[in-house]
């Protein structure tokens, strides 16, 4: 299964609600894509990964990039894990860089402070 997911605007954020797996397969058009929607705005970005199967080193670095960007465009990054993806974050040590958030509402609070 490859990643699929959805696009919701929401206040002055975009949610993505994406399943499946962050992968080297999917990380150039899941990149490609969330690079071009921060590009649209709005700026502040929730990814909602609770429902991600996996993510390995490509998916990792697509991530820290598009955390990247948005900062970059004075926007931000919140990421909604599950026990897995969180695991994996704090493997290579990302959990200060990455915004990790246990819900959807509490990366919509941390938006909105």
């Amino acid at each position: 299964m490859s990643l699929r997911g959805t696009r919701e605007i929401r206040d002055n954020c975009q949610l993505f609600r994406l399943t499946g797996l962050l992968d080297a397969f999917s990380e150039p058009t899941f990149r490609k894509v969330l690079g071009q929607k921060i590009d649209e705005g709005p700026k502040h970005i929730i990814l909602d990964l609770s429902q991600i199967d996996f993510v390995d080193s490509s998916g990792l670095g697509a991530l820290v990039q598009l955390a990247k960007q948005a900062q970059n465009e004075q926007g931000t990054l919140q990421i909604v894990t599950n026990a897995r993806v969180t695991q994996t974050v704090k493997l290579v040590r990302l959990e200060k860089f990455l915004s990790l958030q246990t819900t959807v509402d509490a990366a919509l609070e941390n938006v909105n402070k």
